[in-house]
């Protein structure tokens, strides 16, 4: 059986499907792609038993069909350095052994029987669905995934949670010291409902859209989601349990607002961070006026250091700490020229929203604050 495909277009699905594959598997057959030809198309599919990411590339040519499982990293590393041109690919389906001609050269390997490759599990018929346009999600995925935790003890917090509305989709992570939150409206669905992604197929769902500027659609029910898109399906197992009550720690009242230019003060961040503490990596920002200062200081070693950014500030003179780490990673996952900082007091969580919001979106940051001695 013999089918031909472009080397590039193999390569690049390969490398992106193959994000799936983990290091130790339980079954052998998991270090495997597994490849369909059917209907002139060729089927791509990886697995790690918790997620199963697939693809469909058309061929240029093909005489039959076949299944078979490949070993990932070599074919992967093979077709990678083959310069783009098409590739034969024959298979000798007595003894499984598969054959690549190239324009000069060919290679041989042996393939084996796909029965083994595991069948995801879809979510159950007739189960939630919802649409929305792979740029919105993307941002909103991308934006969430740094506030993700890394806690054993509490699942729900290493993933981003799904917050279906009638007319609106929320995406939000947390891990306890900051929260990233999107609210995208006009996004309908027929009932309320939720779901918690873990951060590894939130990861590879990231890396999907990125590829396309389709409608993505989202199945789910209560342990499984599936998600396609025009050349994708990635069917993933949910983190079962309750997503803590996010909109509970948004403070509703933060009377003193400051707006400050994003770079300037993302800038002032990381030189003043050079003179930190290694231990909490603690900033001081002072508002008063319409002047912001970002200082820092490590006793220990007798630094310290201070800047001056020029905002506009409404409120009472104000002293809050944050770890600076974490308010770089805020600042950078928002796109706004400036950005607004809403707080009540310097013990209390800080909100950080952009100042001009995209059409149909809303994004809003929040961080706990660090004590400080005044």
């Amino acid at each position: 059986m013999k089918f031909t495909i472009s080397s590039n277009v193999l390569s690049s699905h390969l490398q992106t499907v193959g994000r799936v594959i983990v290091a130790k598997n339980n079954l052998p057959i998991l270090d495997c792609f597994l490849f369909e030809v059917k209907d002139g198309r060729l089927s791509l599919t990886a697995s790690n038993n918790e997620t199963t990411l697939s693809t469909v590339v058309e061929l240029a040519d093909c005489d039959g069909e076949i299944r078979f499982a490949a070993n990932a990293k070599t074919i992967q590393d093979a077709i990678k350095e083959i310069p783009e041109q098409p590739l034969d690919i024959y298979v000798n389906e007595a003894n499984m052994e598969v054959t690549v001609e190239y324009r000069n050269g060919k290679y041989n390997f042996m393939a084996q029987p796909a029965d083994e490759f595991p069948v995801p599990v879809r979510p159950a018929e007739g189960s939630s669905e919802l649409r929305i346009e792979a740029p919105r999600l993307l941002d909103s995925v991308n934006r969430a995934l740094f506030a993700t935790a890394d806690d054993t003890l509490r699942p729900v917090m290493n993933g981003i949670y799904f917050d279906i509305q009638t007319d609106s989709l929320t995406i939000v992570a947390s891990d306890g010291q900051k929260l990233a939150c999107s609210t995208n409206s006009g996004i309908s669905s027929p009932e309320v409902g939720g779901f918690i992604i873990n951060k590894k197929p939130a990861t590879l769902l990231k890396n999907i859209l990125a590829k396309t500027e389709e409608v993505v659609t989202i199945i789910f029910d209560g342990r499984n989601a599936e998600l396609r898109t025009e050349e994708y399906q990635m069917v993933c197992r949910l983190i079962e349990g309750r997503y803590p009550n996010y909109r509970s720690v948004i403070p509703k009242e933060n009377p003193n607002e400051a707006t400050v230019n994003r770079e300037a003060l993302i800038a002032a961040l990381r030189r003043v961070l050079v003179f930190s503490s290694v231990v909490s990596s603690l900033v001081k920002i002072h508002l008063e006026g319409s002047k912001m200062t970002v200082s820092s200081s490590d006793l220990d070693f007798s630094m310290s250091a201070e800047e001056n950014i020029l905002c506009e500030y409404a409120g009472m003179p104000l002293n809050i700490g944050f770890r600076g780490p974490f308010l770089l990673e805020l600042l950078n996952n928002i796109q706004s020229e400036d950005v607004i900082i809403r707080l009540a007091d310097g013990t209390r969580a800080g909100v950080i929203v952009p100042a001009e919001q995209k059409e149909g979106e809303e994004v809003l940051m929040l961080l706990m604050p660090l004590m400080i001695n005044d």
